[in-house]
C-alpha cells in the first residue's frame, strides 16, 4: 500500500465521493434517506461551491472525504461546518480519518474562522472516542433542529 494523498476534490471525483456518501448512509442506518445525486453533488462542489470537500486517495483510489461547508454563528461571525468525514471500513487504522479531519482544521484556520462544528451520532463510540482523541468538545445540552423540503 502506497502513501496517503489528502487533496482537495475536484470534478471527476463526484461519484466516488457519493459512493462514499452511500456507505456512510448504510454505515447510519438510514441508506433510504439519501435523496442526492452525484450530478448535484458536482454542482454544488464544483459550479455553485456551496460546499468542498478533501479527499484521501490510496494508490489511485478514493477511501475517504471530508465535506464541509461556511457556516455563521451570530455570536461567533464565519464558522467551517464539517458535515461528513467518513473512510471505508477496511482502510481504518491507517490515519487516513486524522489525516481527513487535520486537513479541514488546517482549512479553517486558512478561511480565519471562528469556529469549526460538526455533529456525531450518540451511539458511534468510533467516532466519538476519535473527536475526543483530536482534543474536542462534544456536547450535549443542544437538541437538533431540522424541517425537511
Amino acid at each position: 500500500m502506497g502513501d496517503c494523498l489528502i487533496r482537495l476534490a475536484r470534478r471527476g471525483d463526484e461519484n466516488a465521493i457519493f459512493d462514499l456518501i452511500l456507505a456512510l448512509a448504510v454505515y447510519e442506518k438510514a441508506p433510504e434517506e439519501v435523496v442526492n445525486t452525484p450530478v448535484d453533488l458536482a454542482t454544488h462542489l464544483f459550479e455553485d461551491k456551496i460546499c468542498w470537500a478533501f479527499v484521501a486517495e490510496l494508490d489511485n483510489t478514493i477511501v475517504g472525504f471530508a465535506l464541509f461547508y461556511t457556516s455563521y454563528s451570530t455570536w461567533k461571525g464565519k464558522c467551517l461546518y464539517l458535515e461528513d468525514l467518513f473512510v471505508r471500513p477496511e482502510y481504518r487504522g491507517l490515519h487516513i480519518g486524522g489525516k481527513l479531519f487535520d486537513a479541514v482544521v488546517e482549512e479553517a484556520k486558512i478561511r480565519k474562522v471562528k469556529r469549526m462544528d460538526w455533529q456525531v451520532l450518540d451511539w458511534n463510540q468510533i467516532a466519538i472516542r476519535f473527536y475526543t482523541d483530536k482534543q474536542a468538545e462534544l456536547t450535549d445540552n443542544w437538541l437538533n433542529g431540522r424541517l425537511y423540503f
